[in-house]
């Protein structure tokens, strides 16, 4: 038998980890994969450009009519739906492709202008555009250095 030192972390670790798979299991797509999927989440990338966030959504196969998204109380959501293909002649071996609504929120920072907001949709891809309010944005401070007696010197950091 291996002694080995108890970690309290690793058996929380553990735990969620169980319980992410338990939840994996569940949801509405769960047990039938053929099924056309109520509602449905869509993958983002958030980043920081300079003294924007940037987001990517991406949503192929989706007109720009079907799309709407709003900021409220500092919530960005974006919501629409994918049009579903009937098909008459055939009978689906494998159906992966998404249809019906979707939906997806994120909570922005309080440093985002909304009112100055731009959304772009090329290629599947929503971008949406969030400039920081001028007045949150950083400001770049220089270090005044003094020497022992208090007086300034010739050169700033």
């Amino acid at each position: 038998m291996l002694i080995q030192r108890w970690d309290p972390f690793r058996e929380l670790r553990h735990m969620e980890d169980t319980v992410d798979r338990l939840w994996r299991g569940q949801g509405p797509r769960a047990g039938d994969r053929t099924s056309d999927v109520e509602s449905w989440g869509i993958p983002l990338d958030v980043i920081r450009e300079g003294d924007n966030v940037v987001v990517h959504a991406s949503i192929p196969g989706v007109k720009a009519e079907d799309l709407s998204v709003t900021i409220e109380d500092n919530v960005l959501t974006i919501t629409g739906k994918a049009e579903t293909e009937e098909r008459t002649d055939g009978i689906y071996l494998i159906r992966e492709r998404r249809t019906g609504s979707f939906h997806r929120s994120l909570r922005l920072s309080e440093s985002i202008d909304s009112d100055k907001a731009e959304t772009t949709y090329e290629a599947g891809v929503l971008t949406i555009t969030l400039p920081k309010i001028e007045a949150k944005k950083a400001k770049q401070l220089t270090v005044e250095v003094k020497d022992g007696n208090g007086k300034a010197l010739e050169h700033a950091v």
